[in-house]
């Protein structure tokens, strides 16, 4: 989905054009023609849709120059929950002919500074003796001239001026290629990228530019992801609270976390409550990143196994586990949890098994979804039920599947692609499915899928 308008021509050639709603009639440009498809840019709106709405951010729009951070402002935040609602269910029966027994109530919040997370471009402009910081324009590679932007925490939007001002004085000014931002509850960690050492002077600069605004806390990167490291030790620790259950989860800025902390936290809420793990159930939670979803289960389950790609994130789940298991704060003390790291798009029905018996699994993978996972459990199935030709794996005697799995994702298409091989190969229904506007204004679809096992 790229919230582009849908025509049609006489011929009934589509037309894809940029910045027009349902049912208006308006003029475009046409920019760009293939043998079945054209696309256009909006130019005039004759009759608009009762549904469109005067953008919040005066950087927003079609024009050449314009911030290609959101493309759904002109669209009411109600319209655009409706729309990706649709784009849900269209992809679950399209790509996967699955339809939810239940449409969830979209998880929904603030429509405005929301995002606690971005990768902030900056480019130092030599013929204008200027620098500008924030996202790319629309279909550019350079970057726009933001002075505010609305869907950034206010005390960040705040901040991009004097971004502006701090980078132009810095000697290493045209070395200085991103600042990646990420807010916790009290801190926010300032991410910034240079390509050169910087001097004694650019570092008290850096330091001083902290001083004077509140919360800001500097680190530095040289090379890659790994070469991250904080300025000055010290301060609070960059963390975000998830207070239903007690559980506070320390992070780095380039860690994996939630881009909408208001979001995430009803999330979390919404899929334990789902999932509904028992005081006497072990559950594996696919994916589980910094311990997300996994240490709120483990105030629910008897047994919790989080399973994660990288030995790093591993590393630091299992640290966040023990310091909330230490901590008095959890609503009741965390049950027994493993964390282990294993590539999941590489797991085979005999690491599945290995992995134990659990009542029930949570699953938030990556954009790419959960294929090799879902068909692991799906041959798994089929050899229970003897259609399979092949042998039976080892141990299948004594292992039987998730009687539930909830599904977290920010992709409707693998969603769909996955929830096809659960309910036509893996004896699963699809209880319930509905999105969650975890990026408003954008046409980013994140969702939650329950899936039942009927055998």
């Amino acid at each position: 989905m790229e919230a582009q308008g849908v025509a049609h021509k006489a011929d009934g050639k589509v037309v894809f054009i940029d910045g027009a709603l349902p049912f208006e009639w308006v003029s475009a440009n046409i920019n760009r023609t293939k043998h079945n498809w054209e696309q256009g840019t909006l130019t005039a709106v004759h009759r608009e849709s009762a549904q469109r709405v005067e953008p919040h951010c005066p950087h927003f729009g079609l024009h050449q120059g314009s911030c290609g951070g959101c493309k759904m402002q002109h669209l009411h935040v109600a319209a655009q929950v409706a729309v990706k609602q649709r784009v849900l269910e269209d992809n679950l029966w399209h790509l996967g002919k699955v339809k939810p027994e239940t449409i969830y109530r979209p998880i929904e919040g603030p429509a405005w500074g929301y995002r606690y997370r971005a990768r902030l471009s900056v480019r130092f402009v030599r013929k204008k003796g200027t620098v500008l910081v924030g996202f790319h324009e629309r279909k550019s590679r350079y970057v726009a001239d933001m002075q505010v932007c609305p869907i950034l925490p206010p005390h960040v939007s705040a901040l991009l001026m004097p971004l502006r001002a701090l980078i132009a004085s810095l000697e290493a000014a045209e070395s200085c290629p991103q600042i990646e931002l990420a807010c916790g509850d009290s801190v926010t960690a300032l991410v910034l990228r240079h390509l050169e050492p910087l001097s004694d002077a650019d570092l008290a600069m850096l330091r001083s530019f902290a001083v004077q605004h509140a919360g800001v806390q500097w680190w530095l990167q040289s090379k890659g992801p790994e070469t991250v490291c904080l300025l000055d030790e010290g301060g609070d620790a960059l963390s975000y609270a998830l207070p239903e259950f007690g559980i506070t989860m320390p992070f780095k800025p380039t860690d994996f976390t939630q881009v909408n902390p208001h979001i995430n936290r009803v999330l979390v809420s919404r899929a334990l409550r789902l999932l509904d793990a028992r005081p006497d159930e072990r559950v594996i939670d696919w994916f589980c990143g910094l311990g997300n979803f996994t240490l709120p289960l483990a105030t629910q389950a008897r047994e919790v196994l989080g399973i994660e790609g990288s030995e790093t994130l591993v590393a630091r789940s299992r640290e966040n586990y023990l310091k909330n298991k230490a901590s008095t704060a959890s609503k009741r003390p965390l049950a027994a949890t493993e964390f282990v790291a294993r590539n999941l798009f590489e797991i085979t029905p005999d690491m599945l098994i290995q992995d134990g018996i659990a009542d029930k699994w949570l699953v938030d993978p990556p954009r790419e979804g959960a294929f090799a996972l879902v068909r692991a459990l799906a041959v798994l199935h089929q050899e229970k039920l003897g259609l399979s030709e092949e042998p039976a794996t080892p141990g299948l005697q004594s292992w039987h599947p998730p009687k539930r799995i909830v599904y977290v994702s920010c992709n409707p298409a693998t969603l769909a692609r996955d929830a096809d091989l659960l309910v036509h190969q893996a004896g699963y229904r699809c209880s319930g499915a509905g999105v969650v506007n975890m990026f408003p204004h954008t046409a980013h679809v994140e969702s939650i899928a329950v899936f039942d096992y009927v055998g």
